[in-house]
């Protein structure tokens, strides 16, 4: 493996439990919660429930998402969530490997809110690559809540409640990137990876699904939506070069591509 790639990979953070109280809903274990964000809860309905290390919503099925919209309106008050962003994900219960079971969807939810309550978000990113072994790097903008300015894929955003990841990156690549729909399907998907980490805002726990696309020659990216400052083309090498300078996410998409291609 390329030196670049080890020490990049060495510098991951690790998810540290400790300290943390776990989150259920309907029986499910489905997020970690800070001890003041556990009291701050319990503060706002006896539906919150303590029990043992645990905090509980006890609720009938149907009624959880009403609540916890509730109860991130007051942690958006209190300062607690920033970002807002008027976007819901889907909190889905997990499968037999913890991941989100698309067939066995829980509630919906402020996308903002998701770390605060260390709920399992998913996203995907969308490595574009050229037959020459060059990489559409994007540079987030600076107003973005998250990452300002930092290095990212070609196209990368979070599943909105009602998405599958293949709509998703289809919609991303138009958003992001001005690719049109007929191209963009044909980005190939090439896997999931796993990240989770401790934040200031919470726990940041996501699935990334990954896609590859490789784009005609001529192709010049554009933005559509505003959340990207400009895009730059890059020989493999030197992104590599530069995987400090990506948002964490998007260095392990694109350590993922180089890798599964044998390209370093």
């Amino acid at each position: 493996m390329d030196a670049r790639i080890d020490a990049y990979l060495g510098t991951q953070p690790r998810f540290d439990a400790s300290g943390l109280i776990r989150f259920h809903v309907y029986g499910q274990a489905v997020g970690w919660l800070e001890p003041h964000t556990c009291a701050f809860l319990q503060t706002l309905s006896p539906r919150f429930a303590a029990s043992g290390p645990a905090l509980h919503v006890v609720a009938e099925p149907g009624q959880a998402e009403a609540l916890l919209a509730h109860a991130a309106l007051a942690m958006r008050e209190a300062g607690l969530i920033r970002g807002w962003r008027n976007e819901r994900y889907t909190c889905f219960a997990p499968d037999a490997r913890g991941l989100p079971d698309p067939a066995r969807p829980l509630f919906a939810l402020e996308r903002a809110a998701f770390r605060r309550f260390g709920l399992t978000s998913r996203a995907v990113h969308v490595n574009g690559y050229t037959a020459g072994r060059q990489l559409w790097i994007a540079r987030r903008s600076a107003s973005k809540a998250i990452d300002p300015n930092r290095l990212d894929n070609l196209a990368a955003g979070g599943i909105a409640a009602g998405e599958t990841p293949d709509t998703c990156a289809v919609r991303e690549l138009w958003e992001e990137a001005g690719v049109a729909a007929p191209l963009a399907r044909q980005a190939a998907a090439s896997g999931m990876l796993r990240t989770t980490r401790n934040e200031p805002d919470g726990t940041h726990d996501e699935v990334l699904h990954t896609y590859d696309l490789q784009l005609p020659d001529d192709f010049v990216p554009h933005n559509t939506d505003g959340e990207v400052a400009g895009f730059t083309l890059l020989p493999v090498g030197e992104a590599l070069d530069r995987l400090a300078d990506f948002t964490r996410d998007a260095g392990l998409a694109t350590v993922r591509l180089v890798r599964d291609r044998g390209w370093a």
